[in-house]
């Protein structure tokens, strides 16, 4: 009796390792010069990466079992009740786009498509069904009334990839891309090549970038910003991949900020560059169980003015429910916030093609929403 109460858990355990070892959607793990990249930067230490600043990430078991009961049963307000009002994404208006003016097109969570100096940027795209480990459980993407696909893309300059987490490297989306053949190049955290080309990415497409690495594409500049976050997508590789934002610069400097707690990196980042035609943060995924690893929407705000940033616009949110908090609980909060401080926000609806952003273009679509 004892052998087969044993058994059950035991088969479950191996099930699982077997799972994280082959499933193609886990990736692949850094290794020869790239994990020797990795293991030269300043901030690896003791077999992994560091962030720059102390980061406690510990949570306590019971508090562990307590967010992944409420992640698995669920809690009122976390999904929408009805599908958003999104617009469906035109390719034609898109690449009407004159060459010298700046759009913007949001497609949720922070999967922004960007046309700057007559490129076509995309940033952490995810149009797979499921931000997670597994394909057929985890966080669900909310329902629209306007589902955008890979296939109504326009080309992709330039993808950019700010770390390897599943909200943010979507495995099916660079599946699609790749058969789209829409990528022209692919400019990527250090590490993440490894997953790309792991699902059979060319490595000729693919440029990785440490802290603080400069790269040009075309007329435009970018540069990867360190960020206070972490990386990992199977059992036991946390930190083994770095992450990051990016700053673009040509007629315009624009800020992809991705993952981040608040750190003293914005005041940096805004010494460096003096300030910021547009900056895409995090509004979203936050909580008190983990504090320094996504950013409060106050702090969101507080970031935006250390960037000297003269827009904002809230992203990491709107497409899947990854905090506690209710799904629009961090875009009131953070207008809010902004309203009382005078910082210009920007709240474009989700497939909505804007040129020259600006705060009067914003609707408050989640309005009257539940």
């Amino acid at each position: 009796m004892w052998i087969t109460v044993l058994a059950v858990p035991l088969a479950m355990a191996l099930a699982v390792i077997l799972y994280f070892r082959t499933a193609p959607r886990i990736g692949g793990d850094p290794a020869g010069e790239r994990i020797e990249r990795i293991r030269a930067l300043t901030n690896h230490r003791s077999g992994k990466l560091h962030n720059l600043e102390p980061t406690d990430m510990n949570m306590p078991f019971t508090v562990m079992l307590k967010v992944m009961w409420t992640m698995l049963k669920g809690a009122d307000g976390r999904e929408p009740k009805a599908p958003l009002p999104t617009v469906r994404f035109d390719r034609e208006a898109w690449e009407r786009v004159p060459s010298d003016e700046v759009a913007i097109c949001w497609f949720g969570h922070s999967c922004v498509l960007i046309k700057l100096n007559g490129l076509t940027f995309l940033t952490d795209p995810v149009f797979g069904e499921r931000a997670s480990t597994f394909s057929f459980a985890g966080p669900k993407r909310f329902p629209v009334t306007e589902r955008i696909t890979v296939e109504q893309l326009p080309p992709i300059d330039v993808l950019l990839l700010s770390h390897d987490h599943y909200d943010h490297l979507c495995y099916e989306t660079i599946l699609q891309l790749m058969a789209s053949r829409k990528l022209a190049r692919v400019i990527a955290a250090l590490g993440v090549g490894a997953h790309l080309e792991k699902w059979g990415m060319p490595a000729a497409l693919i440029t990785e970038c440490a802290w603080w690495d400069e790269v040009m594409a075309g007329p435009v500049k970018l540069t990867f910003a360190p960020t206070r976050h972490f990386t990992g997508r199977g059992l036991t590789n946390r930190f083994s991949t770095l992450w990051g934002s990016f700053v673009l610069e040509g007629t315009e400097r624009l800020y992809f900020g991705a993952d981040s707690g608040y750190s003293r990196t914005f005041q940096e980042l805004g010494a460096r560059f003096g300030r910021f035609d547009l900056a895409l943060l995090e509004c979203g995924a936050y909580s008190e169980h983990w504090p320094q690893i996504h950013m409060f929407p106050e702090e969101t705000e507080q970031a935006a003015r250390d960037l000297h940033a003269q827009l904002l616009m809230p992203i990491h949110w709107a497409q899947f429910a990854l905090g506690l908090h209710p799904w629009k609980e961090s875009i009131e909060r953070i207008t809010k916030r902004a309203g009382e401080t005078g910082l210009p926000l920007f709240t474009p609806r989700i497939g909505r093609i804007i040129t020259a952003p600006s705060a009067a273009q914003s609707e408050r679509w989640w309005e009257g929403m539940e």
